[in-house]
């Protein structure tokens, strides 16, 4: 797979503006409010940092791997404060920065002295005591003095890497109450927030807001807005009017921009997109880099375009770019995927020549792709390889093995597996709880004990997950096969009340459970109401009911619900019931 898409902001942004209006020095006075910032019930936790996997292009920081020193525009003040705040276990905010409580300082050399001392504590991984710092600025001096400054996205920034989104709007919302309209590095760093606590539909309302007020987004503002629409896997034609409206504002798209985009493809496999992005990358003047290679690589790869990925590959490595662990693990997956295993186990064996260690993903992969082609055998050799080499599994790894196992019958392996997986201290997943529902769910038909199915459910909630559609599906199909409609009822109202819409799945497990259980009348019903609520039937609906009648003996019936269809369903085409009569015609029963 390609890197990670991520943007994470720098604390301060390169060259940043001042806000407007710039306070001279005296500050003019101003009106008295009677605005106070909202109480913190509860210090934010510390910053999370070292588990992140590589992001596709991290924004630039010129001082990124150069040894951290305090500005030279810091006063002597705020260095002594600072000491005082790092070598104190319980600092006493007050007394550390009493030197900085005077009005009398200049306000630009108080902004300086306070974007030290929180930049610096938050070097030193001590971010509850920069807010906290930021706090006492605000109690000290009032949000007139310390909101107006680039103190505010800083805060900001602070507050979204400690999962405190609300705190962060708030910051926002407390500008705006002192009369001074918020800049685009304040927008941005709340966009920002927002999105890395994946509250992305507030973010891009942010933006919305930002280009209401008539803020000029900058070019981390677009940047920070696409990686929101990846996330949300948003249609392409939203995505390129981002890019149009960036290109209209004179803000030309940068590396960051283009690699995104490119990830973008993804999803929809948009191969002849991404060439077209990765040439206008060349034609302006930018030189792809690593990132950009393995995400086109990665399109290429879901796009089913091995030609072309190896095409990349060559490139890749033409211009100076050794292919990596990340490279070959895409390459890996699209032939995996495809069902070319054998080209997949020689590119593992093309990456082992030159030194590089297959890792949980490519073993994965390869596991997947085994099981997926019913080659059990090769699928264990993999995961006994995996094992002997020392590479630990991740949940993927148990959840394919739980899938292979379970789809085979073999149900003590399969829960050998689980217990293992629990053991090893990984939390099961949706996928791994539809993986055991289906193979219970099935068992449950055969043996009457669909209670089992019904279990995992409540167990997927105890556990603190959420079941989904798949998930209640299952259970209703088991309890109907069963001809225990009122407990699929049951499930049928919990998965209303979950807020989760039910789909055609959902109805045609019911209309063939009735159907099972010669209750027509109650199946029609069903297909009544699933039109009421938007669900179109498709063919299995009606087949499923034609078929019904006929094992009944009932052809007359059939042919008489056939000749009623566009009473029952106005929309249906004369093909679909063309289709349906030919299949009674034809039927042996």
């Amino acid at each position: 797979m390609a890197e990670k898409l991520s943007l994470t902001l720098p604390l301060r942004f390169p060259n940043p503006h001042p806000f407007k209006p710039v306070f001279q020095d005296p500050p003019p006075q101003l009106p008295n409010r009677s605005f106070s910032p909202p109480p913190v019930d509860a210090p934010p936790p510390p910053l999370r940092r070292t588990s992140r996997k590589p992001r596709l292009g991290k924004a630039h920081d010129p001082n990124r791997g150069k040894p951290w020193s305090i500005s030279p525009r810091v006063s002597l003040r705020s260095q002594r404060a600072l000491h005082a705040l790092l070598n104190s276990s319980s600092p006493n905010l007050d007394a550390s920065l009493d030197a900085l409580a005077s009005p009398s300082i200049p306000l630009r050399s108080l902004h300086d002295d306070l974007l030290g001392i929180i930049e610096a504590l938050e070097f030193h991984k001590k971010s509850d005591l920069a807010l906290d710092v930021f706090d006492w600025a605000r109690r000290a001096h009032g949000d007139d003095r310390i909101l107006p400054s680039p103190l505010l996205p800083v805060a900001i920034s602070l507050l979204g890497r400690s999962s405190l989104p609300d705190a962060a709007s708030s910051l926002l919302s407390a500008l705006k109450a002192t009369g001074f309209p918020p800049d685009a590095f304040a927008y941005t760093s709340l966009i920002s927030a927002l999105s890395r606590n994946r509250r992305y539909r507030d973010a891009l309302n942010v933006f919305d807001e930002m280009r209401l007020q008539e803020c000029r987004p900058t070019i981390i503002t677009y940047n920070v807005v696409l990686h929101v629409y990846a996330k949300l896997f948003a249609p392409w034609r939203e995505i390129t009017s981002v890019v149009d409206a960036m290109k209209s504002d004179g803000v030309p798209p940068d590396q960051y921009t283009y690699n995104t985009l490119i990830s973008c493809c993804r999803r929809g496999s948009l191969h002849e997109e991404a060439t077209e992005i990765f040439t206008e990358m060349k034609a302006s003047g930018l030189e792809p880099d690593k990132v950009t290679y393995n995400s086109l690589l990665d399109v290429y790869g879901k796009s089913h375009k091995h030609s072309e990925a190896m095409g990349v590959l060559r490139e890749m490595e033409a211009k100076g770019f050794p292919p990596s662990i990340v490279t070959y693990n895409s390459l890996i997956s699209g032939y995996a995927k495809a069902g070319i295993l054998d080209e997949a186990m020689e590119l593992k064996e093309q990456m082992e020549a030159k030194g590089i260690k297959p890792d949980v993903i490519t073993y994965t992969t390869l596991l997947s792709g085994f099981e997926k082609a019913g080659k059990d055998k090769f699928a264990l050799r993999i995961a006994e390889e995996m094992e002997r080499k020392g590479c630990k599994p991740n949940l993927c790894t148990y959840n394919a093995l739980i899938k292979m196992y379970g789809n085979r019958g073999k149900f003590e392996e399969m829960m050998r597996v689980f217990e293992e997986l629990r053991d090893n201290h990984f939390m099961p997943d949706i996928v791994t709880w539809n993986s055991l529902l289906a193979v219970f769910g099935q068992n449950g038909i055969r043996s009457g004990d669909c209670e089992r199915s019904e279990k995992i459910l409540r167990e997927i909630k105890a556990r603190g997950g959420r079941p989904d559609l798949y998930s209640y599906n299952t259970v209703i199909y088991a309890y109907g096969r069963q001809g225990r409609m009122h407990d699929a009822s049951r499930i049928f109202s919990e998965l209303q009340a979950s807020g989760l819409t039910p789909d055609i799945v959902t109805y045609n497990a019911f209309i063939a459970s009735y159907v099972t259980n010669a209750m027509f009348v109650e199946a029609i019903d069903v297909v009544r109401y699933m039109i009421k609520r938007g669900c179109k039937p498709n063919e299995n609906t009606y087949n499923s009911i034609v078929d019904g009648f006929c094992k009944q003996g009932r052809k007359d019936e059939a042919g008489a619900f056939i000749r009623n269809l566009q009473q029952l369903h106005p929309g249906i085409s004369k093909a679909e019931e063309h289709r349906l009569s030919e299949r009674l015609a034809k039927t042996s029963y």
